[in-house]
């Protein structure tokens, strides 16, 4: 099965390969990419080829499915975006992302974001996108509520990140919401 490309008005959503590994240890190296990442921040650009490694077969495993963020006017990656724990049985998947700080504001979360719910609904035929959210991370809870997600409650102590357990939101979409959304 060919690796679906996404296209928005400004990013080509492509899938990661070993030579997008200097940029992805780029970012995931830098603490205000990880604080809310779930992870500590990268120290070896072998962690780069192992996560790349890891979102391969993912979607292979039809477990995932993680594209890279490249802009169109000048073929920069910027991050990455996609979903986790797809399970296409029950139609549900997480959805996460992580840019380069030098884009953020510009709103290419949001482009990217929003293409890959339009994929995940109107091509996986998915009911369900979730979203797992440090209550501190608010630009993600401002991103989300935008788009339509729920905000279901509190996780207590549900990521381990640094040594410390720490709290998580987890908000969603259903897929008639998203439709209702897009009638406007």
């Amino acid at each position: 099965m060919a690796f679906p490309i996404l296209e928005t008005k400004r990013l080509k959503l492509i899938e990661l390969k070993h030579h997008h590994m200097n940029v992805v240890y780029e970012i995931l190296s830098l603490e205000d990419v990880t604080r809310y990442y779930g992870t500590s921040p990268f120290t070896l650009p072998a962690e780069a080829t192992r996560l790349i490694d890891i979102f391969h077969k993912n979607y292979l495993d039809k477990r995932g499915i993680r594209w890279g963020i490249k802009l169109k006017e000048n073929q920069r990656l910027i991050g990455t975006v996609g979903l986790n724990v797809l399970n296409l049985k029950n139609k549900r998947a997480e959805i996460g992302y992580e840019l380069h700080p030098s884009v953020w504001g510009n709103g290419f979360a949001e482009e990217s974001v929003s293409e890959v719910i339009r994929f995940s609904f109107q091509k996986l035929d998915l009911h369900r996108i979730g979203a797992v959210v440090y209550p501190e991370n608010t630009a993600s809870l401002a991103l989300l509520d935008k788009l339509g997600f729920t905000n279901e409650g509190l996780l207590r102590g549900y990521m381990y990140q640094d040594e410390q357990y720490h709290d998580s939101f987890m908000l969603s979409i259903l897929k008639t919401e998203w439709e209702k959304s897009q009638d406007v």
